[in-house]
């Protein structure tokens, strides 16, 4: 029997009528099935959906709007192609996640006020710097000179200004640290 002969009967329930048309149509469902899928545990997954809605929607056939295995096979691909939807859209879901938790949320307040929290405390210890360190250490690293360039500046010997920078610098990273300078 043809699948046109076949779905009436299956929508009444006849059993070998199913057994028939599952033995007819199951091996084209499932090749077109696996041209859109491409896995094979998938594809017999969906091939077994399409044949299961075979069985519980025959009745919806309608031979005035085509033939019976066009109708199956239309049945087979749209199914194949929402599981590829249904897999794009968890997968992008799953990159969304991901990324959310990469990346944390930003706080533009809350970043501005921990900036002028340090920016304070590194100002307390340079204050607790003697004035010959406090300079040093200002214009060569907020303003950019060499030591040799701040030596200039300061009118002292290099020597003198690369020890005061030594020291003025171990002050600063104790009193950043949390000790006291």
């Amino acid at each position: 029997m043809e699948p046109e002969e076949l779905l009436p009967l299956v929508a009444r329930g006849d059993h070998r009528a199913f057994e028939e048309l599952y033995e007819r149509v199951s091996g084209p469902v499932y090749g077109l099935v696996r041209r859109v899928l491409r896995d094979p545990a998938q594809s017999e997954e969906v091939t077994q959906e399409v044949l299961l809605e075979l069985w519980r929607c025959a009745a919806r056939f309608d031979p005035a709007r085509g033939g019976a295995f066009a109708w199956i096979l239309t049945l087979a691909h749209r199914r194949a192609v929402d599981r590829v939807r249904a897999a794009r859209a968890a997968g992008e879901r799953e990159q969304r996640a991901a990324r959310r938790a990469v990346t944390p949320a930003f706080d533009e307040v809350a970043e501005e006020v921990e900036a002028g929290l340090e920016r304070e405390w590194v100002r307390r210890c340079l204050d607790r710097l003697t004035a010959l360190q406090r300079q040093s250490v200002t214009l060569a690293y907020y303003d950019g000179y060499t030591y040799r360039e701040v030596a200039g500046h300061l009118s002292l010997p290099l020597g003198t200004v690369k020890t005061r920078m030594r020291d003025g610098l171990l002050r600063l990273r104790h009193c950043l640290d949390g000790g006291t300078a």
